[in-house]
C-alpha cells in the first residue's frame, strides 16, 4: 500500500511516469526503507494507468474484503464469552474513568481561570 501511495503521490505532484528513485525519495522522506523490487512491481502495475483508474480498481478491491467477519468468528469457542465478559467489565469502568476526567476537568478549570471568574 505504501509504494502505491507513494506513485499516486508522484503522478499527483506532477510526476507522469515515476521511477524507484522517486518512490524510493518519497518513502524516505517519512522514514519508511524502499524495498526496490516491491517498488518496481507497483510501477509495472501502474503502468499506462491514470491515478482515476488506479484508485478505482484498488476500491473494488478492498470493497471485497471482510471487516472484521473471519478474524473474530474464528476464535475458540472459550474466546467469546470472554470477550464478552471483558467488554462488560470494560463498559462498567468506562463511567468511573468518565468521573474522574470530569473531576480533573472542573479543577484545572479553576487553576486556569487565575481568579479572573471568582
Amino acid at each position: 500500500m505504501r509504494y502505491a501511495a507513494a506513485y499516486v503521490l508522484a503522478v499527483l505532484a506532477g510526476n507522469s511516469n515515476p521511477d524507484v528513485a522517486t518512490v524510493s525519495k518519497i518513502l524516505g522522506s517519512v522514514g519508511i526503507d524502499c524495498d526496490n523490487t516491491k517498488a518496481q512491481k507497483v510501477i509495472n502495475a501502474c503502468k499506462g494507468k491514470n491515478v482515476d483508474e488506479i484508485i478505482a480498481e484498488g476500491t473494488k478491491k478492498l470493497s471485497s474484503l471482510p471487516a472484521a467477519g473471519p478474524a473474530v468468528a474464528s476464535g475458540s469457542a472459550g474466546a467469546a464469552p470472554a470477550a464478552a465478559d471483558a467488554k462488560k467489565a470494560a463498559a462498567k469502568e468506562e463511567p468511573k474513568k468518565e468521573e474522574k476526567k470530569k473531576e480533573e476537568s472542573d479543577e484545572e478549570g479553576d487553576d486556569m481561570g487565575f481568579g479572573l471568574f471568582d
